[in-house]
Formats: structure tokens, C-alpha cells, sequence
């Protein structure tokens, strides 16, 4: 697993062990990257983080300051490590918590939102209304969304929907909010 661009261009990064965890291939990261062109100076929210990946590649491409979430420690212990390795403790925070808890107590609003939810345990949805309701999405910001194509995503996010695209088990949404 690896850095795609930016500053930290080539820079491996260590990968959560055990078979918890979907690294993010480069092929999504680019995708990715490609819909959302923009993340310089960006507050990043990466729920369900494991390594950190996605957040790492944001930072590297010009975000000013990612919050990372993940509840297991084996991700946050890959995380610590990667962080150390880019020595961007600065630009970084771990937060060791449920995503929807998470959610629920923060007061902070971010202006772009990655969440790779464990495959088909029913977060996708849950996730995007608990960011909906507790307004942590500032306006214009999108919310990237990495989820087994089997997990639909609500017909009541059609209308903010600006990208889909099927690749494998996986899909990739994109939704803004105006």
C-alpha cells in the first residue's frame, strides 16, 4: 500500500494485519481523487479508517488537517505507526471510537467526508444520516463513500449523488450537500 501523489508520493504505508481490514487499492484512491480534484487546505473526516490510507493520500495532496476514526486497535496501532513514519503528527488525529458515537459527540464540520464501512453490516446509510442530521458536513462538502455494491445507498440521497461507479465487489459514491 502506497502513496499515489503529492508530497508523500511514493511513500509506503504499513497495512492494519490479519484480514480485518480492505486496504484501498490505487485504482479507487485515483478514482477517487479524480472526482474530488480539490482537497488543498480541506478539513478531512476518514470514518471507519483503518490504516489510514485515505487520509494519508488527502494530506499528501494538500489537506490542511485529517481526523482519523476507527474502533479497532489494530487499526489505530497501524495508524500510529504511519503517522510516524510521514511525521505529520501535526496535521493528524486519532480518535479511537464507534464512527455514529463519534458523530453524535463531535461539534466539529468537516468540508470533505471519506467512510469505508465494513462490507454489507448495513453502516452506509446509517452512517450518511448520522453526518446528515448532526450537520458535521459544511456546506458544499461531499462525502466519498468506498461500500459493496450490494449496499445501495438511500433513494433520499439521489439528488446529491454526483458520482457512481461499480468496480468489482466494490462502488464508489460521491454525494455533496449544498
Amino acid at each position: 500500500m502506497r502513496i499515489i501523489a503529492g508530497k508523500y508520493k511514493k511513500s509506503n504505508l504499513f497495512s492494519v494485519p490479519g484480514k480485518t481490514s480492505r486496504p484501498t487499492t490505487d485504482y479507487i484512491k485515483e478514482l477517487l481523487f479524480s472526482v474530488i480534484q480539490d482537497c488543498q487546505d480541506q478539513q478531512i473526516l476518514d470514518l471507519y479508517s483503518g490504516s489510514g490510507g485515505i487520509s494519508f493520500e488527502a494530506l499528501s495532496r494538500g489537506a490542511k488537517f485529517s481526523t482519523m476514526v476507527d474502533f479497532s486497535d489494530k487499526a489505530i496501532s497501524t495508524m500510529k505507526k504511519n503517522i510516524e513514519k510521514l511525521a505529520c503528527s501535526e496535521q493528524c488525529r486519532i480518535h479511537k471510537k464507534r464512527a455514529t458515537a463519534f458523530l453524535k459527540k463531535t461539534e466539529q464540520s468537516f468540508d470533505l467526508i471519506f467512510m469505508d464501512p465494513p462490507y454489507e453490516k448495513n453502516l452506509v446509510n446509517k452512517t450518511i444520516s448520522q453526518i446528515v442530521e448532526n450537520k458535521r458536513l459544511k456546506s458544499g462538502g461531499k462525502i466519498a463513500i468506498e461500500h459493496s455494491f450490494r449496499e445501495k445507498i438511500a433513494a433520499k440521497y439521489s439528488d446529491n449523488t454526483i458520482f457512481y461507479k461499480k468496480n468489482g465487489d466494490t462502488a464508489i459514491t460521491i454525494l455533496q450537500f449544498c
